[in-house]
């Protein structure tokens, strides 16, 4: 979405933002489209979870410029959630779909909320400070240990770095 194509009157924008891939081609994806709530002239709250940008999560308020098509850029994160983002990619073998709601619905429990992404199999959790970060982080390391997904945390607090 560019600044002419917005109603002035909707706080809603696109904000997109560059991803560098590493030497695996990772992320398959060269930017990344977020959804944020306009809170200043140049400043956005993310109002979706990154699946693939590293460093932000739900919530963080985020500098934007405007380029010379006027799509609105994202910079840095001015003030940051208290909200973690992890990303989960289900094992392989079986259905793919039901293995992504199934990832859903087991961290549901635990206060995780998040979303899947058919085109690469993967699901982005949003880890509230509400959570049980510990839990969340035992299930995880289980999950990845009996091979049922790989994990990467995507941006974390703290406080997640602080729970063993």
């Amino acid at each position: 979405m560019t600044v002419n194509d917005m109603d002035q009157s909707a706080e809603r924008v696109r904000l997109v933002f560059e991803l560098g891939q590493d030497s695996d081609g990772w992320p398959p994806a060269r930017s990344e489209r977020l959804w944020a709530i306009r809170v200043s002239d140049d400043t956005a709250r993310l109002d979706n979870i990154p699946f693939f940008l590293r460093g932000f999560s739900l919530g963080d308020v985020v500098r934007f410029t405007v380029d010379d098509e006027d799509v609105l850029l994202g910079q840095e994160a001015v003030e940051y959630s208290d909200n973690c983002t992890v990303r989960v990619i289900p094992a392989e073998d079986g259905h793919l779909a039901e293995k992504r709601q199934a990832v859903l619905d087991e961290f549901a429990r635990l206060g995780v909320d998040g979303e899947g992404i058919a085109q690469f199999g993967l699901v982005a959790l949003n880890v509230p400070a509400s959570a049980e970060i510990a839990q969340v982080k035992q299930l995880l390391a289980h999950g990845e240990r009996v091979a049922r997904w790989h994990y990467e945390e995507g941006c974390v607090t703290s406080a997640w770095r602080a729970v063993e």
